[in-house]
């Protein structure tokens, strides 16, 4: 492997700036970024960015073209809106042999898509998927990897201490999984919304938590419920795109897609708020989230 190893980011949210603090002890990386928020009007969003990428000691570029010159190694970590568009960009200025891993939450059909975008052009295109949040477990947050370039890709991951496995198969083998199972995983945070939020409005959602907690014992309704407002109120907005290309890849099937479309609406409900998580309860998170939808609501009223 030639050193000093050289890295691209397109995109640096939270997903990136982990894999990077995880791999601060392995030393000799060259590491590059390009986010779209630096070409943000707002001052405060651009010096926000920019000081990500200082704390981490990553190299932040003014485009995408000199964050991805010279790479051997780009990962994209965007929005699911924005990942074949990404792809689709980053094609026009990657170098030949240049493995990209497209770590987006996405239908295998948009994967493949953005596979022939790289493919085209002499670069190695590798699905991933990452199958839990990336906190507390940073670059060791487990993957799972599929497509032809699937060797070169695990000798990279394993090279950046990765936990990852190959899931035999073509591109969109390993978003298959991570798609399908988000259909429970953020389907369950939908539907404690909704149960939570009207029992709260009834008065009774101690009872109705309980009650389930006796039809399913160990589940510990209350604790999820608390971890699901969390996580829609923090990540709402970004869980919704994913979910509309889980709704893309039932279709794909040839199903019905109504609880991903049902979700995709109260991931998005919640996540516009622009509320704070707050303390690790509940109640308090479910009954900030109908204060604003009722503020909401008379605004709307005044309005007409």
């Amino acid at each position: 492997m030639q050193e000093p190893y050289r890295i691209a980011f397109v995109g640096f949210g939270e997903a990136a700036m982990a894999f990077v603090k995880g791999w601060r002890d392995i030393g000799n990386l060259v590491i590059r970024a390009y986010d779209i928020k630096t070409d943000s009007g707002d001052g405060a969003v651009v010096a926000a960015k920019r000081g990500d990428y200082d704390a981490l000691g990553v190299i932040g570029a003014e485009t995408l073209a000199d964050a991805l010159e010279g790479a051997e190694v780009i990962f994209s970590l965007v929005t699911a809106d924005q990942a074949f568009a990404s792809a689709d960009a980053a094609a026009r200025h990657i170098g030949a042999g240049c493995l990209f891993f497209d770590c987006n939450s996405c239908a295998p059909g948009t994967k493949r898509r953005s596979a022939q975008c790289i493919e085209t052009v002499g670069g190695r295109y590798v699905d991933v998927a990452v199958m839990s949040p990336v906190y507390p477990k940073l670059h060791k947050t487990p993957l799972l990897v599929s497509g032809p370039h699937s060797a070169a890709a695990m000798t990279v991951l394993d090279c950046l201490q990765m936990d990852a496995k190959v899931l035999e198969g073509d591109v969109g083998r390993a978003s298959s999984v991570k798609m399908i199972r988000s259909i429970m995983m953020k389907g369950l945070e939908a539907l404690f919304a909704e149960c939570v939020l009207a029992g709260r409005v009834a008065g009774v959602d101690e009872n109705v938590l309980a009650s389930l907690d006796v039809t399913y014992p160990g589940f510990d309704f209350t604790k999820r419920a608390a971890y699901s407002f969390e996580r829609m109120t923090e990540h709402g907005k970004r869980r919704a795109e994913e979910m509309k290309e889980v709704a893309l890849t039932i279709e794909e099937l040839g199903l019905p897609s109504d609880m991903a479309r049902a979700t995709v609406q109260w991931q998005q409900r919640i996540g516009v708020l622009g509320l704070e998580a707050g303390e690790d309860k509940y109640q308090s998170r479910a009954d900030a989230v109908l204060a604003r939808i009722h503020e909401i609501c008379e605004e709307r009223e005044l309005e007409e």
